[in-house]
């Protein structure tokens, strides 16, 4: 199972697809054409063969000159399989959608930014029948916003460079500054952001600066991370209430998450569907209907044979 960073990294541009192709021409320098619509799509490449492969974001960009795909991946590490796997997706892509595919990675690490920027080569030497050049998005290149006046102009690209630079030295001013831009957003979307940013923080001051600034804004208690702050305040009880509670806030929160990811992907949610996932109290099922959240075409879809 995948870990939060990983998540959050590539699921900000499933909450804002405008921001990718911001970021492929002010960060990479890329003159990609300006996208007349953005949408997400099915990130299943799973064939009828019993080989599951799926790629973590996948965006369909309609620009003047052509439809393009892009491929957004979180990468917390160097991995040499991903040098076969990425070609396979591109190819099958195309395949399929009779669509140019471009290959996004995106990682916190510089090491693995470097890794993943070399071409993927194959063939003959000098008559090579595959190259793949992935674009990189990492700490090496996306800019470090400090101040609050930038990240007010831009909020996605801000957070964008908190989630990537979130510790050292700059991480105070990077935090402040993202905090006086989630201020200008509407709740949703700065409560979204929030999430974001807190799962990519793993320096544990960087974090708990982060959850003060958005305790004092009200956003961070609005998702589902913010469970575990109020488990660790709640007053001692006997154990079997203690565990009961917590299992039933684990529960509203992924009830939350379920829904939440529904409206990120601007899935409308009929009355009945809320009613049903917030009653639900089975974590193992929430999870798989969370898990289906990143895909169906209608809300419905949620409970499959159920």
């Amino acid at each position: 199972m995948v870990g939060t960073t990983h998540e959050s990294l590539h699921r900000i541009f499933q909450k804002d697809p405008g921001l990718l192709t911001k970021a492929l021409q002010k960060v990479l320098g890329v003159e990609f054409p300006e996208p007349r619509e953005i949408a997400a799509m099915n990130v299943d490449l799973t064939e009828i063969e019993p080989v599951e492969r799926r790629v973590d974001t996948l965006l369909r960009a309609e620009t003047e000159e052509k439809t393009y795909l892009l491929v957004v991946e979180s990468q917390g590490k160097t991995d040499d399989r991903k040098r076969g796997s990425w070609p396979y997706y591109l190819a099958y892509l195309h395949e399929k959608y009779r669509c140019e595919p471009v290959l996004i990675v995106i990682t916190q690490s510089s090491a693995t930014a470097k890794w993943a920027s070399r071409p993927i080569q194959l063939g003959f030497p000098g008559w090579e029948s595959l190259i793949v050049r992935p674009l990189v998005l990492g700490p090496d290149n996306v800019p470090v916003i400090a101040d609050e006046g930038e990240a007010v102009a831009d909020p996605s690209l801000a957070v964008l460079s908190a989630m990537t630079h979130g510790k050292g030295r700059n991480a105070a001013a990077i935090l402040e500054s993202v905090a006086a831009a989630l201020k200008t957003l509407d709740s949703d979307s700065a409560a979204a952001f929030a999430q974001f940013v807190d799962s990519c923080l793993a320096d544990s001051r960087a974090k708990q600066m982060w959850r003060d600034l958005m305790t004092d804004i009200q956003y961070f208690w609005r998702h589902p991370l913010a469970e575990q702050v109020r488990e660790e305040g709640r007053e001692e009880g006997r154990e079997e209430g203690r565990q009961e509670g917590r299992e039933q806030g684990r529960a509203e929160a992924k009830a939350e998450t379920v829904l939440q990811i529904l409206q990120w992907r601007g899935i409308p949610v009929s009355l009945s569907v809320r009613e049903r996932v917030k009653a639900c109290t089975e974590l193992d099922r929430l999870e798989v209907w969370a898990r289906r959240a990143l895909q169906v075409a209608d809300s419905a879809e949620l409970f499959g044979e159920e």
